[in-house]
């Protein structure tokens, strides 16, 4: 199981069927739906069928959860049958300081790390401080949908209306060195729109997006993954890096222009993801 996580997908906790076949869609990871997909009488029954799912098959992908609020009856349960279970993360919703504490306190014994969803206005506003409260804390996910409820205002396919959330989620978690994934595209009938948005994401920082139909998980896999022009020019950039040091030269110029040390690392980063996607073999 690699660390990339360029897709997402969200997988409704009362599902069997997709539960079960969770790791044929291609997404790198999955988020087990306890809250939203889920209805209010629905949620006991759920929350065992995930709990079972996980005890009884084995993925190949990241497995998330995604519980219920800290502010609603059902999270301490949710939390307590998860931390006996084999998931990667526990998705924390609307997540603040207060919570993830709480969630930390609770996973104390356990494997299990938390990535939060930043999903209201001071979450927004608080966000540093919450990636920082835990050190289980390894990163987030933004969701469109509530934050623009509690902004008031409506969401759009351009998105203008989260521009800062966005900008200002990927800034803090970067600083964090923590991974930052991006809201789900709703309208799954729009593929051009899905790719118009993913790459806009990926060109502010985000590592990849989540989504809420398998049919979107191609697209998104190929927006984050690297292209071939990409990987030959990367590979320049590291021939022409180690062609240098052997000159001695601590400075050297491809094509015309400077090299430095963040278009060095970028070019790493960008073979090292290829590898592990086994785009190049080496």
């Amino acid at each position: 199981m690699s660390n990339l996580r360029r897709s997402i997908l969200f997988i409704p906790g009362n599902n069997p069927g997709m539960l079960q076949n969770a790791d044929v869609f291609d997404a790198d990871s999955v988020i087990f739906d306890l809250e939203d997909s889920v209805s209010l009488d629905e949620k006991d029954s759920a929350r065992l069928l995930v709990k079972e799912v996980l005890d009884t098959i084995n993925f190949n992908c990241e497995i998330i959860v995604r519980i219920n609020p800290f502010d609603t009856p059902f999270y301490e349960d949710d939390v307590n049958l998860i931390k006996n279970s084999n998931a990667n993360l526990i998705l924390l919703p609307k997540a603040s300081c207060e919570s993830v504490l709480d969630l930390t306190k609770r996973l104390e014994a356990t494997k299990i790390n938390i990535m939060v969803l930043i999903e209201t206005a001071m979450g927004v506003e608080q966000v540093f401080a919450i990636l920082s409260s835990s050190e289980r804390c390894k990163g987030l996910m933004i969701g469109g949908e509530d934050l623009c409820v509690d902004l008031n205002c409506p969401r759009t396919k351009a998105g203008n209306e989260i521009f800062y959330a966005r900008s200002r989620l990927v800034n803090c978690a970067k600083a964090l060195n923590k991974f930052v994934i991006d809201t789900p595209f709703t309208d799954t009938n729009d593929e051009k729109g899905l790719i118009v948005d993913t790459k806009f994401a990926k060109s502010l920082g985000f590592i990849g997006k989540a989504s809420i139909n398998p049919r979107q998980i191609y697209f998104i896999n190929e927006v984050f993954s690297p292209t071939a022009l990409e990987i030959k020019h990367a590979k320049r950039i590291i021939a022409a890096k180690e062609s240098a040091l052997k000159q001695g030269l601590g400075v050297f110029a491809l094509d015309g222009k400077m090299v430095d040390l963040p278009i060095i690392k970028r070019a790493e980063s960008l073979l090292e993801t290829s590898r592990k996607l086994g785009l190049i073999k080496e």
